[in-house]
């Protein structure tokens, strides 16, 4: 059973910084595409940050680039969000993602991810 489980959500200031933590199960070539979505309230669910083992090519949401960023721990199974400069709008239930799309990349489309944690909350504000 493949099973990702989400951790390092909480209340932070405007400006700050967190790191977010994702224990999977199975963390192998087998699931290629690894990635971060996010959801607020009256929002669809958006890709964050993810990556292909296939090529090592990482993928960021226009919104987080030079702030987030996407790493892995093979050796732990374990996938890492850092955020960093954060403002209210990035305020979100995060889930941890793993997947895989036939002869291809996964990219940020939730389609294409198979397997899901049940999200950390992440609230920015003063």
């Amino acid at each position: 059973q493949v099973q990702l489980v989400e951790s390092g959500g909480g209340s932070v200031q405007p400006g700050g910084s967190l790191r977010l933590s994702c224990a999977a199960s199975a963390f192998t070539d087998s699931i290629p595409c690894m990635g971060w979505f996010r959801q607020a309230p009256g929002k669809e669910r958006e890709g964050v940050a993810s990556f292909y083992r296939g090529s090592g090519s990482t993928y960021y949401a226009d919104s987080v680039k030079g702030r987030f960023f996407i790493s892995r721990d093979n050796a732990k199974n374990t996938m890492y969000l850092q955020m960093n400069s954060l403002t209210p709008e990035d305020t979100a239930m995060y889930y941890c993602a793993a997947g895989w799309r036939t002869n291809g990349d996964c990219s940020l489309v939730p389609a294409y991810y198979h397997y899901w944690g049940q999200g950390t909350q992440v609230t920015v504000s003063s």
